[in-house]
């Protein structure tokens, strides 16, 4: 895990702190499959603005996710640019919504962070084209290799007196 120690820091209000530095990202869970990160160490900029109240963090990085297709299943590699700003307060009393949850003991947990920011950015699918057909679900076929169809199959005679009622409509 990276983490940054905030007690290098001596910024007074209106200075900023900037740096570039690795940033150690983790294997994560997005709609039930796992996606690893390649490279797990990826260059990041880290800014710090010092505000009268607090700090302003900035870090922004390119991150790259290996896994399955979710329509699909086929190996799957998106790229995907990540800018994620967070604020915390300089008083020990201040609202828990203004502090922070990367920021304790001194130090600012960037790869809980990165990994917050990532998944946040993330489309809704991670697809290996967006027009990918899927799997048949039929036969469970790739329908990007075999695109097809099936006859379609007699309905359950249970259903039947719901069948007469739809044609009478």
């Amino acid at each position: 895990m990276t983490s940054f120690d905030l007690r290098a820091l001596k910024l007074r209000s209106g200075e900023q702190f900037q740096d570039e530095v690795e940033v150690q990202l983790v294997p994560l869970e997005f709609g039930g499959q796992r996606y690893l990160p390649v490279p797990e160490q990826v260059p990041a900029e880290l800014r710090a603005t010092q505000a009268s109240t607090g700090t302003v963090f900035e870090l922004s990085f390119v991150g790259r996710l290996h896994g399955p297709c979710q329509r699909c299943l086929r190996d799957t590699a998106i790229d995907h640019s990540v800018s994620a700003r967070e604020y915390h307060a300089s008083a020990p009393d201040a609202d828990e919504e203004l502090r922070s949850e990367y920021v304790a003991d001194h130090n600012l947990d960037l790869s809980a962070w990165a990994r917050d920011a990532l998944v946040l950015d993330l489309p809704v699918q991670i697809l290996h084209d967006p027009d990918c057909a899927g799997l048949c679900p039929m036969c469970g076929k790739d329908l990007n290799d075999e695109p097809h169809e099936h006859e379609e199959e007699h309905s359950d005679p249970r259903w039947g007196a719901l069948e007469q009622l739809r044609e009478q409509l």
